[in-house]
């Protein structure tokens, strides 16, 4: 007998396939798991069908994910069954699940740690050094090395992984600190409700009574001026306790314009660490990474590079092209090589146009841009001068020729007033370290490093 599916059953698959699009990259759900229909609960198992083309690989791929997520709605002992669409059911629903699932569970974000996101699966390049080394001491020492930390970047760059693998680490090594991490749009829905129903008292104590407060996309808390308000007391309480804030925003806090000017001076007040999208040494790991942790066969490594090649804008991008890939595998049986790889994504990702190589930034170019920057004339900027003026911007000119330029320390000592090169040593060090302590520094510098290494066709002043 194949039963029709119980509005409970409904309501509990939504909440299911909810927790699968966080646990999952967006294609991955799209492509593989958006498809999938409950068809009943039997004992202590929910069955659902899917349609044959990938019935096997869901079932073999993704069999751990969707017993975790259903575990979470129906209760810890349910297991998940795979069939065809027109497969018979005989249903024979367990009441103690259905008890279980009767509500969803009673709000606890520890929850929402996604457990696959830790510093071990985090692929660190370039372009995301810094922002992982402070992720790493922020978990290390809560509340002692950057707080609060600001994570920023376009979306796919692994912001909302750091974020987790912090809760994670804490969770795991900080000798019972209490995680908490959620969303600023999950937050302001609690705050509404909590209004509605009068619970703002048991709403504050949720979120103040933790050692560690990760939120996630902070740039939704703009324009909802009862939510900043409430956002602001909660961060100040914690900060005062010495509890770790970490916040993950998709814009640097000056360009929230939107946000209240002192909650802006609240996320400013740490660290601010940029990620940007990775270079193809680091997408290439990304693949590699993703192939190995699911065990995907390739006819050799071309597919990858091709892959690479084609997706630069970040890993979210990276890992749905793959998968892409896969499946057209899974479906044609063809191997997965650099002529599939090519193939399938040809019209979705063309390749990109060569470019001319960029020629190495000079000297002269990064005194230009210094000067410019901190409105300093280049006599002054090669002076013997030591006032505040000047001295800071020669450390920064200094230290950016250091960091792009190429050129030797004598050299540049010799184009800085004919300095010799342990004063280069030294402007370099005392850059390094205002850089670490202070966040609009390291953001002024960042946005120059930018600047200079742009073609000099889209280089601005």
């Amino acid at each position: 007998m194949t039963p029709a599916v119980t509005p409970q059953l409904a309501r509990d698959w939504a909440l299911i396939r909810s927790r699968l699009r966080e646990a999952v990259p967006d294609a991955t759900y799209e492509i593989w798991l958006a498809a999938l229909q409950p068809r009943a609960v039997v004992g202590e198992t929910l069955v659902i069908s899917a349609p044959d083309e990938i019935r096997s690989w869901v079932a073999d791929r993704y069999a751990d994910v969707l017993t975790t997520c259903a575990s979470d709605v129906l209760g810890p002992r349910t297991a998940v069954d795979v069939v065809a669409p027109g497969a018979s059911i005989d249903a024979r629903p367990n009441a103690a699940a259905a008890a279980a699932c009767a509500a969803p569970p009673a709000g606890d974000d520890e929850a929402q740690l996604h457990p696959k996101f830790t510093f071990d699966q985090f692929v660190i390049g370039d372009s995301n050094r810094f922002a992982h080394a402070a992720a790493l001491a922020v978990a290390e020492l809560p509340g002692q090395a950057y707080n609060p930390l600001f994570l920023y970047g376009p979306p796919g760059l692994g912001k909302t992984h750091l974020l987790h693998a912090i809760g994670n680490y804490v969770r795991a090594h900080g000798g019972g600190l209490r995680v908490r991490s959620t969303t600023a749009e999950r937050f302001t829905n609690a705050f509404v409700a909590a209004v509605q129903t009068k619970g703002t008292e048991d709403f504050k104590a949720r979120f103040r009574d933790t050692d560690v407060l990760l939120i996630d996309d902070v740039q939704f808390l703009q324009r909802k001026v009862k939510t900043e308000e409430e956002f602001f007391h909660t961060f100040n309480a914690l900060y005062e306790t010495g509890s770790q804030l970490v916040l993950t925003c998709d814009r640097l806090p000056a360009d929230m314009a939107a946000l209240e000017e002192r909650l802006l001076e609240r996320f400013q007040a740490g660290l601010v660490a940029e990620l940007k999208p990775p270079d193809f040494a680091t997408r290439l790991t990304i693949l590699r990474k993703r192939v190995h942790h699911d065990g995907i066969e390739l006819a050799d490594e071309g597919a990858l590079h091709a892959i690479a090649h084609r997706i630069t804008a970040n890993a979210r991008t990276l890992e749905g092209a793959l998968i892409r890939v896969v499946a057209y595998h899974s479906l044609t049986r063809r191997p997965i090589d650099a002529q599939l790889a090519d193939e399938v994504l040809a019209g979705l990702y063309p390749k990109p146009k060569a470019t001319a190589p960029r020629k190495a930034p000079t000297i002269d170019d990064v005194q230009d841009l210094t000067c410019a920057a901190f409105d300093v004339s280049r006599e002054e900027l090669l002076s013997a001068g030591r006032t505040g003026r000047v001295a800071w911007p020669r450390q920064v000119a200094m230290y950016l020729a250091r960091q792009h330029t190429g050129a030797s320390l004598p050299a540049i000592g010799e184009r800085f007033g004919g300095r010799n090169h342990t004063t280069v040593m030294y402007a370099c060090r005392k850059a390094s370290e205002r850089l670490a302590a202070d966040p609009s520094a390291h953001a002024l510098v960042h946005d120059l490093e930018r600047r200079l290494t742009e073609p000099p066709a889209d280089r601005t002043s």
